[in-house]
Formats: C-alpha cells, sequence, structure tokens
C-alpha cells in the first residue's frame, strides 16, 4: 500500500479569519516535506462556499505551484467537479494538461460529481450528474491525443477543435473516479479508472466491500474510458503521527477529527446521519445521495448529547460549545482503526491493518481542522522519516 496526502486546504476558521496567503504558503511547506518523506502522491481537493473546511476551489492551480515547489511527488485531484455546469470538459482537459506539463509528467486527474450546495451554486442537473462524469472521463484522454477533436452525443456537442496543450505521459495520466458508495465503485470499475473514496471511522470491513464492488466493476469493464485500466483502490482517512501518546493529545488532533466529521455535512448542506451512520458502524450514504436541508440544521438534542455511542456523543457536545477533555476524546477514537492517530507504532499497527484490506493507497489526511500547521508538517515528517519506508 502505498501512502500518499490529501489536502483539503482546511484551517477552521471563520471566513473573516481566514488568511489564503498564508495557507499556501503552508501548504507548500508540507508539500515539501511529503516530496522529501517519500509520499507517492499529493491529492488535491476541489469545494466551493464553505471557506472554513475548505478553501481549495481550484485544485489545478495548487498543484501548478507545487509542481515547482517539489520533485518527485506525484500530484493528483481527488477531484474536480466533473457536472458540465461546473467545468466544461475541454477545460477540465486543458487545465489538467498544464499540470502535467509544469510537473514533468506527475499528474493524477480524479473527477467528482459533489453533490448538495455545490451543485445549487452553478445549478448542475442532478439527474444528469452522473452521466456527465462519465462523459468527461470519455472525451479527456480523446481531447490528449494528437489532431482533431469532436464529439457529439445526447450529453454534449464539441465541433471539429484542436485542444492543447497535450500532457507529458504517454498515452495520458492515470485517471479516477471519486467514489461515495456501491454504485459509483461498480462505475469507477465499469470505467477502468481507479477509486477515490473516505474511509473516515469506517469499519475495515467497509473498506473491503468498496474495494469488493469496484472489482466487481472492473470485471465488467469492457470498454475503457482511457486507453488503459487503472485498476488502483484509493481512500482517504485523518492521519496524525507523533513520537508518543501523550503528544497526541496534547496536540488537540483528536478534536479536530471531531471538528471534521461536525463540519463535512455542512460543506453540502445535508443532513449528518450518513457521517454517523459511519461511526456507528453502518454503511453511510454520500452527499449526491441526500437532500438538501431547507433552513439551518437544528442542534442536537439532551439525549444526542448522551449518545451511547461514545464518539457520537462527543461530536454532539462538541457542536454546542462544551469543553471536552482531549484525553476522552482521543480514547474514543483510538478503537477506530480508519482513523491514524497516535504514537509511530500505533499508526504503523492501524496503517497495516488497512493494507490488508486490499487497498492500494491510503490518502492521508494530516491538515484537519484546527490541528496546528506546525504538528501537521512536524506529523509528515515522522511519518515520512519512520513509516513511508515499510510502504511505499
Amino acid at each position: 500500500m502505498k501512502l500518499d496526502i490529501f489536502s483539503e486546504v482546511q484551517s477552521a476558521k471563520h471566513p473573516s479569519e481566514i488568511d489564503a496567503a498564508e495557507i499556501a504558503r503552508q501548504s507548500i511547506a508540507q508539500a515539501r516535506a511529503a516530496d522529501v518523506g517519500g509520499f507517492d502522491c499529493w491529492w488535491s481537493v476541489e469545494h466551493h462556499s464553505a471557506a472554513s473546511f475548505s478553501i481549495s476551489s481550484a485544485p489545478e492551480m495548487m498543484l501548478a505551484v507545487l509542481a515547482q515547489h517539489t520533485e518527485r511527488i506525484r500530484l493528483g485531484t481527488s477531484g474536480i467537479l466533473a457536472p458540465f455546469a461546473i467545468h466544461h470538459p475541454v477545460r477540465l482537459a486543458e487545465r489538467a494538461a498544464w499540470v502535467d506539463v509544469f510537473s514533468g509528467g506527475r499528474l493524477e486527474l480524479g473527477l467528482a460529481r459533489s453533490g448538495g450546495a455545490e451543485w445549487e451554486i452553478f445549478g448542475v442537473d442532478r439527474d444528469r450528474s452522473r452521466d456527465e462524469m462519465s462523459e468527461a472521463l470519455r472525451m479527456i484522454p480523446e481531447m490528449w491525443k494528437q489532431g482533431i477533436f469532436s464529439w457529439d452525443s445526447e450529453l454534449i456537442r464539441v465541433p471539429e477543435r484542436e485542444i492543447m496543450p497535450k500532457p507529458i505521459q504517454k498515452p495520458h495520466p492515470p485517471l479516477w473516479l471519486t467514489v461515495t458508495g456501491p454504485d459509483s465503485c461498480e462505475q469507477a470499475g465499469r470505467l477502468g479508472v481507479g477509486m477515490l473514496g473516505s474511509a473516515n471511522f469506517s469499519p475495515l470491513d467497509h473498506v473491503t466491500m468498496a474495494i469488493e464492488s469496484f472489482k466487481r466493476g472492473l470485471a465488467r469493464c469492457t470498454d475503457p474510458a482511457g486507453s488503459f485500466v487503472n485498476d488502483q483502490t484509493a481512500m482517504f482517512t485523518m492521519v496524525h503521527c507523533a513520537e508518543s501518546r501523550s503528544e497526541v493529545i496534547e496536540s488537540g488532533a483528536a478534536e479536530a477529527a471531531l471538528w471534521f466529521m461536525n463540519e463535512a455535512p455542512n460543506v453540502f448542506r445535508v443532513g449528518r446521519e450518513g457521517w454517523l451512520n459511519l461511526v456507528r458502524g453502518l454503511r453511510g450514504e454520500g452527499a449526491a445521495s441526500m437532500p438538501m436541508l431547507e433552513g439551518p440544521e437544528p442542534g442536537p438534542t439532551a439525549a444526542e448529547l448522551n449518545d451511547p455511542v461514545p464518539l457520537i456523543a462527543l461530536m454532539n457536545r462538541q457542536r454546542v460549545g462544551q469543553t471536552l477533555d482531549p484525553e476522552e476524546v482521543f480514547d474514543a477514537i483510538e478503537p477506530y482503526d480508519t482513523c491514524v492517530m497516535g504514537d509511530v507504532d500505533s499508526c504503523r499497527r492501524k496503517l497495516h491493518a488497512l493494507e490488508a484490506t486490499g487497498l492500494d493507497r491510503l490518502m492521508c489526511l494530516m491538515q484537519f481542522g484546527t490541528l496546528r500547521p506546525e504538528d501537521a508538517l512536524r506529523s509528515i515528517e515522522i511519518v515520512g522519516k519512520q513509516i513511508v519506508p515499510e510502504f511505499n
């Protein structure tokens, strides 16, 4: 299993307090450390109008910058939002090719469907969004070939044009699809593109089931989207490693993880039940499958503040502003193998458990929530020096 970095470009600050230039400097420093530390790929996400959670509104621009500050680490999008109302496939092909050129051939191109509030901004047609994402994955490799490109389908028409630039990688950079459930896992497999998912707080058998769904799709892949089949599986989860358990607790990483889980539904303005089901060990739903909330989400009830699942109770207490005991929060998180948090030996054990599921890549989210950037940087350095050599 290869170890990658997953970046939300996240600060957990109120929009009025966000310093984009400082966050960019921090991201560059972390990417340099990941490059030196042997991480295989840096993945940038795309989100809109959820500034506290992510200001990564233009992932290709960030990757173009990181290409100039790194030497060997690959640069991936996980993923660029593919509905046509957000990004025309021609623009996707052009900008992605520039990243490959700027980086000397290090691009991994992943597309995503998104959902909820992000669809609302751009007026996305929900019923067409899945087909548009598949269409974009088929169109882009064709645009990257030499010669004149044209396309005419029920979804989109592009007259004869020369699309430039072309990527350096031949026949083209690897293609990926962001997935949220069994159907989209199978869809990625049928298209012959890699699977990008989330393992945050999911039981290990859910990771295994996602991989199995992807492989079922691969077995039915008779017409891959690109010139070759990308049969890799990748999932992201929060990772924080320190030299000792006490350092992890002192860093506040556990409370930062709660913040991430509490804030994620707000990105899409959907209910949080899908995320809480993951913590309960049940199957959750992706944002594309959930209805958007009308109006503000109600706060937790008194009963929910004492939920029988300790981690959910702590999440709800954090939501109402209660002061939490850092050690109690860490103790509640520690049993979850898919939240890789602890000293070097603990993290190593959890990473090997994830490797045993058959996962090809773990995308380590190491700057999350209220975690201090200097602590995230130190965690990247520790994992790079003491753990990465065992895996990559």
